[in-house]
């Protein structure tokens, strides 16, 4: 990075989900796993359960096909510098993002990811946002696949002395979703849960516990893969959703009427629905906290 322009930097967070925002539109920066994962750390560097950064879908190898219906892809990337497919929340502040630089206006849009084309929708005002910081910002995650369990068996998460049953879903990145009696079951999430077979989740996985909170009302816990548990998870909130309106025997399909749960993540709250198409909305807030400079020199020095 030493021929390179010093980068800016924004912090944002949804539900306190918090990722390091990099705008780049011209996909000019290199950033390594190792300088991501510098990056990220939340005492040697700028912190974060994520780095996100802004490009223009044409200017990146990965989202060129997506640029006639996209125009901005979120290179998204796990605290430790892994790539991953997709991040709910993440989407919701990449799109905060394009509204406060102003990109974009308030109202729909679409955002290239690895996932695939997410539709968004900034509202101006009203519920669910974040007072000071905009309202709320609905996406559309797509359709939620529910493979059925492997040659190898069912799917099970074990955590100390505890084992549960969990649902294998599929939101453009992996979840098992485990129902539990008592959130602090699943401990301290610091180290990813066991989940078997391993064969079900070649590349890992994310872990959702859930408990019930009321009728249609869940609360949750993550282990995001790559990250650790983290204050709140847009993906597996929706996988959470999913799992829990079919365990409920809701069927959005065969009802032919959304099917709406609000989740409860350590950060805040989401309100999850499910179309009888099969697609996933999501709908929560957006907050831009920080902005700055990163000094390359600093991570050259860091990442040598």
């Amino acid at each position: 990075m030493n021929d390179a322009p010093r980068p800016t930097f924004l912090k944002g967070h949804g539900t306190e989900n918090d990722f390091v925002i990099v705008p780049d539109p011209d996909g000019r920066l290199e950033l390594s796993p190792a300088a991501v994962a510098r990056i990220c750390d939340r005492r040697a560097g700028i912190g974060g359960d994520g780095l996100i950064r802004v490009v223009r879908s044409s200017a990146h190898p990965e989202a060129r096909a997506m640029a006639d219906e996209a125009e901005w892809f979120m290179d998204y990337r796990n605290s430790d510098g892994s790539v991953a497919e997709m991040c709910g929340n993440g989407v919701r502040v990449f799109a905060r993002y394009l509204e406060r630089a102003g990109l974009v206006e308030p109202g729909d849009l679409a955002v290239a990811t690895r996932a695939g084309v997410r539709r968004v929708h900034i509202a101006k005002d009203g519920p669910g946002g974040a007072e000071g910081h905009g309202g709320a910002i609905t996406v559309r995650m797509g359709k939620a696949l529910l493979p059925e369990p492997g040659p190898d068996g069912p799917i099970t998460v074990t955590v100390g002395e505890h084992s549960w049953p969990a649902r294998h879903v599929d939101m453009g990145n992996p979840h098992a979703v485990a129902f539990v009696d008592d959130l602090g079951q699943a401990g301290r999430l610091l180290d990813a849960p066991g989940v078997t077979p391993g064969s079900a989740y070649p590349h890992g996985t994310n872990v959702e516990f859930v408990v019930d909170r009321g009728p249609r009302h869940v609360a949750m816990r993550v282990h995001e893969r790559g990250s650790g548990e983290t204050r709140s998870c847009g993906t597996g909130a929706c996988a959470v959703m999913v799992a829990a309106a079919r365990r409920d025997g809701a069927d959005p399909a065969a009802e032919g009427h959304p099917v709406t749960y609000t989740v409860d993540v350590p950060g805040g709250r989401l309100v999850i629905s499910e179309l009888p198409d099969g697609t996933v909305e999501m709908t929560g807030p957006a907050v831009i906290v920080a902005e700055g400079e990163i000094d390359p020199a600093w991570l050259d020095t860091a990442v040598a």
